[in-house]
């Protein structure tokens, strides 16, 4: 016999406007102004109304999940929807700017900071390679190889998966010996090292490239410690690779200076000539003006959107129609689909500025010190709870507004993960940012002596006598943090 149960659930959901609004979030200033275009491109309800001189507003009433749910019903029954089109005519223009207080008029004027960065190696190797191999066959062969060569310059694949490779999608038939004799070819291609299976062939790759140039006798002991030692050379055992190759440790010195000056990642390579110009935009910029903090939003950040005039006429004009027939009606369902979706995006556009502003500005409250000075150890300890718990939202909330974004100050350009750290008690009893710990760390490290480097217990002594009680692990893991290696491995001749 079936049964039935009647049971109450408590859900939690986020509306499709609330979805909108965090995705808009996340983004920095790059990334939402495409999101913008884009939202202009697919919208013909939304407008750029930076060509407006007046403002006008729009009544900003949410139709709800459960207003769409009603819309649905009906068109399953086909019943034509009675339309509250008051909403949509607030105005005679229906439209909203939203730059107001988010950034001053010379914002647009601010020319981004250039970072460069170095065209694809892989174009590169191609053009080399079409002047060398004139078989279609081979030049097939080598363009798999190049494009399963990695970002850093590594070939990990191995030759035998990319022989798989080929007759699956290419249907190239080919051995592992062939394709060997390809990457060979490729491998005496700049940058030195490019195609390496490991990093001893990277490394070996180059020395043979010096070797060509040059008789000097320090390159045949660093092959012979890259081909016969690489463990021991890894992990500094110089004892060892002394014993093993009987010389002297002024010798091994030499050739080990060598080796380290070779590259280790070749994609990344300095000897590319070709360079393309990326930017960093900053998201935020705090000025101190007689002895006050001035947060601005950029104002690319606050783009000036309205609701399409044309579309307002015609709701409007359905509003007058006596007798609508069913093609108006599925237009104008059509038209306020487009409507909901405009003003739902100008909300969370609306939205994401203004938290953007109370995030940063409570920031700025936080680490005041630091934006007047510019001075490392002002920063107070701070995670995202103390944020969250001050602008009245969740972490989450605030780790997306801390995620991927710049804050431009008199002291330079940070990004604003920058400004978050946990707190350390002094012997004192006062609370201080780890910052502090880590600046001391890597000072103490700097002008220590390389054959002789500071092991972590060492550095937690001398941590203590500045009133820093803290443990070695917790050195370790701030030595970690500092990608600084163990003593053992900073050990130099």
């Amino acid at each position: 016999m079936l049964k039935q149960n009647l049971s109450q659930k408590l859900l939690q959901k986020l509306s499709p406007q609330q979805i909108q609004f965090v995705k808009l979030l996340q983004l920095n200033t790059l990334n939402f102004e495409q999101r913008v275009e884009e939202e202009l491109m697919e919208n013909p309800a939304l407008e750029d109304g930076k060509e407006e001189e007046e403002e006008t507003f729009y009544d900003d009433t949410d139709t709800g999940l459960e207003e769409r749910e009603e819309r649905e019903e009906r068109e399953e029954r086909d019943e034509p929807e009675e339309f509250d089109i008051s909403e949509y005519l607030g105005t005679e223009e229906g439209g909203i700017k939203l730059n107001e207080d988010f950034g001053g008029d010379d914002d647009d004027d601010r020319e981004p900071i250039p970072i460069v960065s170095q065209d694809s190696f892989r174009e590169q190797l191609l053009d080399n390679v079409s002047s060398v191999l004139h078989d279609d066959h081979e030049y097939q062969l080598a363009s798999q190889i190049i494009g399963t060569i990695e970002d850093d310059g590594y070939l990990r694949r191995p030759l035998k998966a990319i022989v798989n490779d080929l007759l699956f999608t290419s249907n190239i038939r080919t051995t592992e010996d062939e394709l060997e004799k390809i990457l060979y070819i490729i491998q005496k291609f700049d940058p030195p090292g490019i195609g390496a299976r490991s990093l001893q062939e990277c490394l070996l790759l180059q020395i043979t490239r010096k070797e060509d140039k040059s008789s000097n006798p320090i390159l045949k002991l660093a092959r012979e410690i890259l081909e016969q030692c690489m463990e021991d050379f890894s992990k500094k055992h110089y004892n060892k690779i002394i014993k093993k190759l009987d010389v002297t440790e002024d010798y091994l010195k030499e050739a080990i200076d060598l080796i380290i000056k070779l590259n280790p990642k070749p994609a990344d390579s300095s000897t590319q000539s070709s360079t393309k110009t990326d930017y960093i935009i900053p998201d935020f910029i705090v000025k101190e003006s007689y002895g006050q903090l001035e947060v601005q939003l950029n104002s690319r950040n606050a783009p000036e959107l309205r609701i399409s005039a044309s579309y307002m006429e015609t709701m409007k004009a359905y509003d007058r129609a006596k007798n609508p027939d069913k093609g108006t009606r599925e237009a104008v369902q059509f038209i306020k689909q487009k409507l909901d979706s405009a003003k739902w995006f100008i909300d969370s556009v609306k939205q994401r500025q203004l938290t953007l502003l109370s995030t940063m500005r409570t920031i700025v409250e936080i680490q005041k010190d630091f934006f007047m000075n510019g001075d490392e150890a002002s920063l107070k300890p701070m995670i995202l709870k103390d944020v969250a718990e001050r602008i009245g939202m969740d972490i989450s909330t605030v780790s997306r507004v801390a995620n991927s974004k710049y804050v431009e100050t008199d002291f330079g350009i940070f990004l604003l993960k920058y400004f978050f750290s946990e707190g350390i008690t002094t012997e004192s009893g006062e609370e201080v940012s780890n910052r502090e710990v880590k600046k001391i760390l890597q000072d103490a490290i700097g002008v220590e002596d390389k054959q002789n480097p500071l092991t972590d217990e060492r550095l937690m002594e001398i941590l203590k006598e500045k009133g820093y009680i803290i443990a070695r692990r917790t050195v370790a893991k701030y030595r970690e943090q500092l990608n600084v290696p163990v003593a053992r491995l900073r050990k130099e001749l």
